[in-house]
């Protein structure tokens, strides 16, 4: 069908209008034939208006819409041409009008553009993001400047002659019907996804994201941890003149009121705290912190030790060396439809490397929900079985364990190679018959849960051991993985947040690999903390079936899921409802959740056995029903379970008026809603969960150390510790200390909002080469305008700094006259500026 819309398109001048059943279809049938999608209006949606906008502005030849999206009332033709703005270069625009009209076309103003519908005005730079986001510099009223920018790096990317400012709301007054030409040929279509014409799955391209640990945002109460003085709170940056030349330095508060003023080249001493909400803050000049931090490197020396004898005792230890089978391994990753990141092919290159070596290998993968840790796991497991080994796949429960069978058999049915799986989903008999398949090696991937530790589990030559989710298990299992582990090559994966810090810190001592980046085309999931509103459940469920969505309902308790079963079905007679927990019979639970799988089922009601494992990229909106009985790191999973694919998701968290919200469950609950990669919210949210991942990496003990000196302290001391242990001096310091007397500061008046103005400084202690400064520059100048003098003093210093550094300087400081230079190995000298700049 779809190749004959094409034909007669293609032999055709009029335009067309293709109308299908949903968005999903109408995304499938663009795909195949060109043309632009109309999608369905959806509330507090950006993304949704700011195509259907642009589609009404542009007016292509082709449009495909659901037939929900005509129906809807949309802007007229008169309305888009009253609201729309356009800008050109060398046009003449006052920023103050520009700033009324943006608020008056529904756009919020933001510090920074990080989503649709967001407007940032910066001097005389101002941001804008409709459908792309767009950067416009004036000089004074004058535009000067038109460039693309990337929301994700904030750089420029290209230039533009013009622009045209499109409204972000949609007051609907009229019909799309109205917007089309007289001579529009209007067809309806309905087509299933394995209908042939339909475009195969194309690779879709991955990039790294921003580093969220450069962005050390900073606001008056936050507490910090100085390297000499400890925990103290942040009050705020101070402008302060000091023989004749000022600066800005950071305001430290300590106990009994005790203060600090740090200049800001001395900004690499500071690390934002994070580790308790109430940790112990001591004075300025007492003993307390120099104990504290003494302890620490103590027990992170033992621990140090004790990571190195293992790493020892296993590279004297000899196992099986897999052969290199690249040319198999290549066909296998030409199948895979998404260009691996950057993490995801190290983490692929690690394991292979480990795996040709003649030591046992043990590898710990960290990696977020839905980053693409599994993939790595069935990139080893088939070179396990193409070189003739067995490999064995742990899972913590039953569900997670049918998923990974699900996921391997899919990836590798194009190979001779025989994956089983042996859970409770499976009778007594079936499980007999796979262990005796496995016992005579006709079974190469054994999938299961803790049931393949048991003594009639054995393999004929098993080669391979992945362990996902390791901590879930309990100790007596543990102990029998001890046994199974031996002289096999291992890999354990980890979706607990691991951060980068910590991964670096450990490097050294233990084989990791880290997969923190995620698919390009993920967007942040909408996430809505509300009371109980029927209403609103109902709008929501019927919003994701007509984009051809599925639903997770979460109701987590197994006496009353079926009487809200009930209530849903009278809510949404036209949904198909299925209810799983875990108390069913296992293959009766095996049904529903494959049945869910293959959209038998439009809604899933369930308990919190979803919390992990499901991947199901068709599930792209979550309800939790009494969303204050879960902890924090419950929700993130749970919300970790839609938004696996380009759609937007929605979180629905809600909870009942008739129950006293703890302050508790209000602070969970807003710290979940804040969960967006765009907003600061998420990194502490987030950061609160990568260090209990580090509790649960390293144990009760060290988790008590990082809550007494704080995360990053924690983790530089791990770092020396390694290095340390391992023999290896000390490299340059991190930081030469430079103590200047030169106006040299960012005017507030250049980066208004203090906290951008905070990262700024910090990003800037954190340079060290010449190239990373250029960068600095041009992005500086690209953000925010032309650099002002205290600014260039500032990026002088910098540069200074890193060349002092590689010098193996330790100290500048002006004196009177003259200017004291410090040697790391003690020499000492004083010199002229004329000098210091001709030496370094």
């Amino acid at each position: 069908m779809l190749e004959e819309i094409k034909e007669k398109i293609n032999t055709s001048q009029q335009p067309f209008l293709i109308i299908t059943g949903s968005t999903k279809e109408a995304e499938i049938v663009a795909a195949s034939i060109g043309g632009m999608v109309f999608p369905s209006p959806q509330e507090d949606n950006k993304e949704i208006t700011a195509q259907r906008i642009r589609v009404l502005n542009e007016m292509p030849r082709i449009v495909v819409a659901p037939a929900k999206a005509i129906a809807a009332k949309t802007l007229s033709h008169l309305q888009i041409s009253t609201y729309n703005l356009q800008l050109s270069l060398n046009k003449e625009y006052q920023i103050e009008k520009l700033t009324d009209k943006l608020i008056e076309l529904g756009y919020k103003r933001q510090e920074i553009v990080g989503e649709r519908g967001e407007f940032a005005v910066r001097g005389g730079i101002v941001d804008i993001f409709h459908y792309e986001p767009v950067r416009i510099e004036f000089f004074g009223d004058k535009i000067e400047s038109i460039r693309v920018f990337d929301a994700q790096t904030q750089r420029s990317v290209r230039k533009l002659e013009k622009f045209t400012i499109l409204p972000i709301i949609e007051k609907g007054e009229t019909s799309f019907l109205e917007h089309l030409a007289k001579d529009t040929v209007i067809l309806k279509v309905e087509i299933k996804e394995t209908e042939e014409g339909i475009p195969p799955i194309k690779k879709k391209t991955v990039k790294e994201g921003i580093n969220r640990e450069l962005l050390l945002e900073l606001k008056d109460g936050d507490l910090v941890v100085h390297e000499n003085y400890g925990i103290g709170i942040y009050r705020g940056l101070q402008k302060m003149e000091m023989d004749g030349a000022e600066q800005e330095y950071l305001l430290l508060e300590y106990a009994r009121n005790d203060r600090l003023y740090v200049p800001l080249q001395q900004m690499g001493l500071i690390e934002k705290y994070s580790g308790d909400p109430n940790p112990k803050i001591y004075r300025l000049h007492g003993k307390e912190w120099k104990k504290t931090k003494s302890k620490v490197e103590k027990s992170l020396q033992d621990l140090t030790d004790d990571l190195l004898h293992l790493y020892a005792v296993r590279s004297r230890t000899f196992g099986y060396a897999f052969p290199k089978d690249e040319q198999t391994q290549n066909e296998l990753a030409a199948t895979f439809p998404y260009e691996e990141t950057p993490d995801q092919q190290k983490a692929i290159r690690d394991v292979m490397a480990d795996m040709e070596s003649d030591h046992p290998m043990d590898r710990l993968i960290c990696g977020d929900v839905g980053y693409g840790k599994t993939e790595v796991a069935i990139r080893a497991a088939f070179k396990a079985a193409v070189s003739g080994k067995q490999a064995a796949v742990l899972a913590p429960t039953t569900i997670l364990a049918q998923q990974h069978f699900v996921t391997f058999s899919e990836r590798l049915k194009n190979y001779p190679v025989k994956i089983e799986v042996v859970s409770r989903f499976k009778s007594r008999e079936e499980q007999k018959e796979i262990l005796a398949k496995t016992a005579r090696h006709e079974v190469d991937i054994l999938i299961g849960t803790h049931r393949l530790l048991q003594k009639d589990v054995a393999f004929a030559d098993l080669g391979l051991l992945i362990v996902d989710e390791e901590q879930r298990f309990g100790v007596g299992h543990k102990e029998k993985l001890k046994k199974l582990r031996a002289n096999v090559d291992v890999i354990t994966l980890t979706a607990t947040p691991i951060p980068r810090t910590l991964y670096f810190s450990l490097s050294g001592a233990r084989d990791m690999s880290l997969i923190n980046t995620a698919p390009v085309d993920r967007l942040p999931i909408k996430t809505r903390v509300l009371a109980w509103d029927e209403e609103l459940i109902k709008e929501a469920i019927l919003r994701e079936l007509d984009r051809g969505g599925q639903v997770y309902f979460v109701h987590n308790r197994v006496q009353t899921i079926n009487s809200v079963a009930a209530k849903i079905k009278k809510l949404v007679p036209e949904a198909k409802i299925a209810v799983g927990h875990g108390q069913m019979r296992e293959n009766e639970l095996a049904k529903i959740m494959a049945g869910f799988q293959e959209k038998k089922f439009d809604l899933l009601l369930c308990t919190t056995i979803i919390e992990s494992g499901l991947d199901i990229p068709n599930v792209n909106t979550l309800i939790v029903d009494h969303a204050e009985r879960f902890g924090l790191a419950e929700l993130y999973q749970l919300r970790g379970r839609v938004g696996r694919s380009s759609s937007r998701a929605y979180a629905y968290l809600f909870y009942h008026k008739e129950k006293v919200l703890t302050q508790d469950a209000l602070e969970r609950l807003s710290a979940i809603q804040e969960f967006t990669e765009l907003g600061s919210g998420y990194r502490l949210a987030l950061r609160d969960l990568e260090i209990r991942g580090s509790g649960t990496l390293l144990g009760a003990r060290q988790h008590g150390h990082i809550v007494s000196v704080g995360f990053d302290m924690y983790c530089d001391l791990l770092e020396e510790a390694v290095k340390k242990a391992k023999g290896i001096e000390e490299p340059l310091p991190r930081q030469v200390i430079v103590d200047l007397k030169i106006s040299a500061y960012i005017p507030p008046s250049y980066i208004s909002d203090e906290r951008q103005r905070v990262a700024t400084y910090r990003r800037l202690t954190l340079l060290s080469d010449k190239k990373q400064l250029d960068e600095m520059k041009t992005e500086l100048s690209d953000r925010y305008g032309a650099i002002p003098n205290p600014l260039n003093s500032l990026l002088e210093i910098v540069d200074l700094r890193i060349n002092a550094q590689k010098a193996g300087v330790k100290l500048i400081k002006e004196e009177k006259e003259r200017i004291l230079v410090e040697w790391l190995d003690g020499r000492h000298k004083y010199l002229t500026m004329k000098d210091i700049r001709l030496l370094f």
